[in-house]
């Protein structure tokens, strides 16, 4: 697996990735999917001490990505990250996941970030196991603060200090 920093020839393989999360499942609380222009825009967006990164399978194929945002936009919160992780369903399994999440954490702690922040939804018990393994400790559950699918959705806060 080949980590870099994600480019706009990237943002069809992020958007079919992200794209059957939406439809699919509560990995993400997003309800329409990205256009190809939304998704370039959005890369273009995360840069910086924001960055966004891929996992390169074996064949070349993007096999997850990962990135780095505000956790909010208030100036006292400047010094912590939000972190984002999906990983292709074809790719599961394969250590992406942890890739990009070790990425990132090194990513954050080298720009001089104090703590990460994961929100995650209550009902993706791989993405907590992930965010556990890599040093993330639970901070919080925020109770059907989401609705998707017809269903109220909690959301776990995990935070790992760097």
């Amino acid at each position: 697996m080949h980590l870099r920093l994600a480019t706009a020839a990237d943002a069809e393989a992020i958007r079919a990735i992200y794209n059957v999360e939406v439809l699919g499942s509560t990995a993400t609380f997003d309800l329409v999917p990205r256009s190809l222009e939304e998704q370039e825009e959005w890369i273009a967006s995360h840069d910086g001490v924001h960055p966004a990164v891929v996992a390169i399978a074996a064949g070349g194929a993007v096999a997850g990505f990962g990135s780095l945002s505000p956790y909010r936009h208030r100036p006292a919160y400047a010094t912590t990250v939000e972190d984002s992780v999906y990983v292709d369903g074809d790719h599961r399994g394969e250590g992406a996941g942890r890739a990009i999440l070790e990425e990132l954490i090194r990513l954050a702690t080298e720009y001089g970030f104090h703590t990460m922040v994961a929100r995650v939804a209550g009902e993706n018990a791989a993405s907590i196991g992930l965010h556990h393994a890599c040093g993330f400790e639970p901070a919080g559950i925020e109770r059907e603060i989401g609705r998707k699918f017809g269903r109220w959705l909690d959301v776990h806060v995990l935070q790992r200090m760097l």
